[in-house]
């Protein structure tokens, strides 16, 4: 079981699609011990995996004690970040205190076109650099990046570059418009563009040897299955199942693109909101109404819940509108 905390709301950069509108430290974020607490109830939990992401968590001071803390209570701490803070010192410090894996965004291999999105002038040769000092020291490392139209024709190419660079993944992510994400919606792939995309990743995953991950686009299992590829992976969306975030201030969602709360570790202890909440408990009936619910692929798709609840006035058991499949399934006619 996985678990994503948003340690901080403090950036660096400026994205033009960041779902937690980051920026700027808030007031309440939780404080050193609450984190500590937190953590333990995390591991109480039965989780395995802890994400440590942002805002840039690397901008959090206290952030290698917390890592060192989770390492001690047996979870495996990894992270999400821009990778410009990664000095060869901080890489070093990170591996010293238990971190197993890094994931650094990388959005084009463009960097013009990289540091455009990323909202500050020479992001790409930082984070490139930041991923040379992660390689200095040893500290594993895979690349993320987030799908868009202007980008969507170079994709497999960063696969390609992660495999080069010595990346042990390459994670992609499917925009979903929440945070200021809402502003870009309209670069947001097509529903037989996103089918294209996927069809051309599950492709490349036949001819690497790393992980290729399409994340907030649970389809790629279909894919995977129609294409005859393999993947270790045996779940499109995990949230609520066994998944889930907690924000910088300590509220739990199902994942980070909805907006609905489960509980918060200040008021309940997490491994009780993980037990108990009624998000939870309806999203682990996985039962999904219109195309999602008669899918054959239902039991390792289960369509994207954020995308459902987002276009279906927050009905998080809602149908994925953006799987071509369940378009053809009725009937309609599908067009890039």
């Amino acid at each position: 079981m996985i678990v994503s905390w948003m340690t901080t709301n403090a950036c660096n950069l400026k994205c033009a699609h960041c779902y937690q509108d980051a920026g700027e430290t808030q007031d309440k974020e939780l404080k050193t011990d609450e984190a500590m607490t937190m953590i333990d109830q995390i591991a109480k939990a039965g989780f395995k995996i802890m994400i440590f992401s942002g805002g840039e968590p690397l901008m959090r001071p206290d952030i290698f004690d917390l890592v060192a803390h989770a390492a001690s209570r047996g979870l495996r701490p990894v992270f999400g970040t821009n990778g410009i803070l990664i000095t060869e010192e901080v890489a070093r410090r990170l591996k010293e205190c238990g971190t197993m894996a890094m994931g650094i965004s990388l959005d084009s291999l463009d960097p013009a076109q990289h540091d455009r999105f990323r909202g500050v002038p020479n992001a790409y040769a930082q984070t490139l650099q930041g991923i040379e000092n992660c390689k200095k020291v040893g500290l594993p490392f895979q690349l993320h990046t987030t799908v868009v139209d202007w980008n969507k024709h170079e994709i497999c190419d960063v696969t390609d570059f992660a495999v080069e660079v010595g990346a042990i993944a390459h994670y992609i992510f499917f925009l979903i418009p929440v945070g200021r994400g809402v502003f870009i919606q309209d670069t947001s792939l097509a529903v037989q563009e996103n089918e294209t995309l996927l069809k051309a990743i599950m492709a490349k995953q036949a001819e690497v040897s790393i992980d290729v991950k399409p994340t907030c686009a649970p389809q790629f299992m279909r894919v995977s299955r129609e294409l005859g590829v393999d993947t270790r992976f045996t779940r499109g969306c995990l949230a609520g199942l066994t998944y889930c975030v907690i924000g910088s201030e300590g509220i739990v969602r199902p994942c980070a693109y909805m907006v609905e709360e489960a509980g918060d570790v200040r008021q309940t202890p997490f491994d009780e909101i993980w037990r108990d909440s009624e998000v939870f408990k309806t999203l682990r009936t996985q039962d999904y109404g219109g195309a999602c619910g008669s899918c054959e692929f239902n039991d390792t798709c289960g369509g994207c819940r954020a995308r459902g609840a987002y276009y279906h006035d927050g009905d998080i058991l809602a149908e994925d509108d953006y799987c071509a499949h369940g378009h053809r399934r009725r009937g309609h006619l599908l067009t890039s």
